[in-house]
């Protein structure tokens, strides 16, 4: 359900930028004699011809809809260009889209924050630019506009067509305009400039709507196509969506808007005027209420993300009529291509763009036979995701096994299923400073490579004459205070500045078991470090104990097959106590700078288990948890004290 968002203070300028027929146009990129021509392209599919994904406006002025197979395509028009989707196992391909749709996403990404909603269309919050165009050079004293701006589509602006861009004009550089229309004004200009600018770059067009919100927006973005712009002023906005109907909107195409129609009468957004906020809080909650009751008032609180990357990374295919699938073998040769195909994507994602996925969910669409109508559809599964496609492939199997024995029950017979896709979702930057584990790993007979393991196999590392040479860190960087040493010379000893024993205000309880954090923070060949007991950990601020940690964690992921994503999980918790320790240290250092332990503790820096974000805790694996638990809370310490003491045994005897 919709929840209601805080207003903004400020007025906003917002856009919603939408490439026309966007799969035609890259089509049309690729061989430009099909320009002008009635175009449509075709997803892979044999049967009837396949089905249309983008018809071109050619082609649309004589019928042809995107709901239409090849076959009535041509039917409708005989001249019809049919050109096929790139395909890659057995499936379409759209890579070529998601790479043309970058390119637009790179230039309109250099004016605010830009959202990338879609393959085909973008947010924008013009905001500041606005601001500093009116501030720098207001459209009332510029000499010229640019023409693209004047061609704008103002709403509740009355006007004959042979005036229609002198009166755009007028409206865009008016000086006793208020506030609002001479931000959104400079929000029309600049997006015009950006159009243009993608159609020379690019040689794509693309729609735009102009407002104060995303709704409204997203709304009048397709008023006007193709190659055009409308600009909502806020006056304009209640005429606006007095006749809209209510299916229009946003997240009321669905349940709500049925409910809506059914239990209110509702038809349109202006019959949502004559409800009360009260009202429609006690049909449909607090805060679905109180959207419902915004939407109708054209107010929108919801924010542009600043994200130019994808949140979700999925591979689907559907298998309709005679083509679905009614065996376990045919949905595994499927669920592989599909997970090779994920596979890729996820780690050309990590390889570019430093992210990792999370989550892996298999969703399905299903159908019983003898039940034509049957009313439970197959469950979506989830579980961790594990980067390597052998392991996604798997996975993704379990998951439909899961999902099927959640449908039909203990039978493996008398279903079909006509929609396959795996996503991989949950995804997230990688800590700054982290590194591959090949940095810290040489062969003596080999320089230092920077290649790319192989996803689609478990990790496994060969060294010459069997023997596994790595840079010494441990050793070198941290010790107990008990004494201080030289680094010696290696790839990090110009790091390494100052080891101190500091205390923190908890000591880490005595780690048992073989999956222990700190089992990987000692050296079993030095005497001090067999002692688990640690009061404190302190490095050189260079070579801090999160670069440290973050070594001994790729070990622990390469070695034992962990999932990547769970290594990094840990990166953040020592990341953030990373911040708070280093401050501290510093602090330290300022106060104690006029002597040779304030100057050392300056460069220092300490991990305190206090400042370790117990929330994120629950994300990792059981057992880590529970030793990271303990040094958060660690256990009551047995009383010494026999029973029957009297309080008074409890205080020292005081001096006389």
């Amino acid at each position: 359900m919709p929840v209601s968002r805080p207003e903004p203070q400020e007025p906003r300028v917002i856009a919603h930028l939408d490439l026309d027929c966007f799969y035609v146009q890259v089509e049309q990129r690729r061989n430009p004699a099909l320009r002008g021509q009635p175009t449509a392209v075709v997803q892979y599919n044999d049967w009837k011809g396949g089905g249309l994904i983008a018809v071109s406006y050619e082609a649309r002025k004589f019928g042809v809809k995107r709901s239409m197979r090849g076959d009535d395509a041509k039917n409708v028009c005989p001249g019809i260009n049919l050109v096929q989707v790139p395909v890659s196992r057995d499936k379409a391909d759209l890579n070529v889209y998601r790479s043309a749709g970058s390119e637009v996403v790179a230039i309109l990404s250099t004016k605010g924050k830009c959202e990338r909603a879609s393959i085909d269309e973008v947010y924008l919050d013009l905001t500041d630019a606005a601001k500093e165009m009116l501030l720098e050079s207001p459209p009332e004293l510029s000499e010229s506009i640019i023409e693209e701006a004047t061609k704008s589509n103002i709403l509740d602006l009355l006007s004959d067509a042979s005036d229609r861009e002198e009166d755009v004009k007028t409206w865009l550089c008016r000086a006793d305009a208020d506030y609002q229309d001479k931000l959104l004004a400079c929000g029309a200009i600049i997006v015009a400039q950006l159009r243009v600018k993608v159609l020379e770059e690019t040689q794509f067009t693309c729609s735009a709507g102009i407002a104060h919100n995303k709704m409204l927006a997203k709304l009048v973005s397709g008023m006007h196509k193709p190659a055009q712009q409308t600009v909502v002023p806020s006056s304009s906005v209640q005429d606006f969506l007095a006749s809209l109907p209510v299916k229009k909107m946003k997240q009321l195409g669905g349940k709500l808007g049925s409910s809506l129609q059914d239990d209110l009468g509702v038809e349109t957004v202006g019959d949502l005027l004559g409800f009360t906020e009260e009202k429609l809080q006690e049909y449909y909650g607090v805060n679905t209420g109180t959207w419902l009751w915004k939407t109708a008032r054209g107010l929108s609180g919801e924010e542009v993300e600043d994200r130019l990357l994808p949140k979700s990374h999925g591979c689907g295919k559907t298998f309709p009529g005679p083509k679905s699938l009614k065996n376990n073998s045919s949905v595994k040769s499927w669920l592989d291509k599909l997970s090779e195909e994920l596979s890729e994507r996820i780690q050309s994602d990590l390889s570019c763009n430093k992210r990792v996925a999370q989550t892996l969910t298999l969703h399905a669409r299903a159908s019983k036979e003898n039940e034509c109508n049957s009313l439970k559809k197959f469950p979506s599964k989830s579980c961790p995701l594990r980067y390597g496609t052998g392991k996604i492939q798997e996975d993704a199997m379990k998951l439909f096994e899961s999902g099927l024995h959640d449908f039909w029950g203990s039978r493996n017979t008398g279903w079909s299923i006509t929609s396959l896709s795996v996503t991989a979702s949950k995804i997230f930057d990688i800590p700054s400073g982290t590194n591959s584990i090949l940095r810290y790993i040489k062969s003596p007979s080999s320089s230092a490579t920077s290649a790319i393991l192989d996803s689609s196999s478990t990790p496994e590392l060969t060294f010459s004459d069997n023997k596994l040479h790595r840079t010494p860190v441990h050793e070198e960087h941290c010790e107990p205070s008990s004494k201080k040493e030289d680094c010696e010379n290696s790839n990090l000893a110009k790091q390494c500045s100052a080891i101190e024993e500091r205390h923190v205000s908890k000591k880490l309880p005595r780690v048992q078991g073989s999956g222990s954090i700190l089992k990987f923070l000692s050296q079993s060949q030095s005497a001090c470090h067999e002692k688990r007991n640690f009061d404190g950990l302190i490095c050189s601020n260079q070579g801090s104990v999160t670069a440290f940690l973050r070594l001994h964690i790729l070990i622990i992921a390469y070695c034992n097959q962990c999932e990547i994503f769970i290594a990094c999980q840990i990166f953040t918790i020592l990341g953030r106590a990373s911040t708070s320790g280093a401050s501290d240290a510093e602090q330290h250092g300022k106060n104690d700078s006029n002597t040779a332990e304030g100057r050392s503790a300056g460069s220092t820096w300490m991990l305190n288990v206090e400042d370790i974000d117990p929330a994120v805790v629950g994300e990792l694996p059981l057992e880590i948890q529970r030793e990271i638990q303990g040094w958060i809370r660690p256990s009551k310490q047995t009383s010494t004290k026999k029973r029957g003491s009297t309080i008074s045994s409890y205080f020292s005897p005081s001096r006389r």
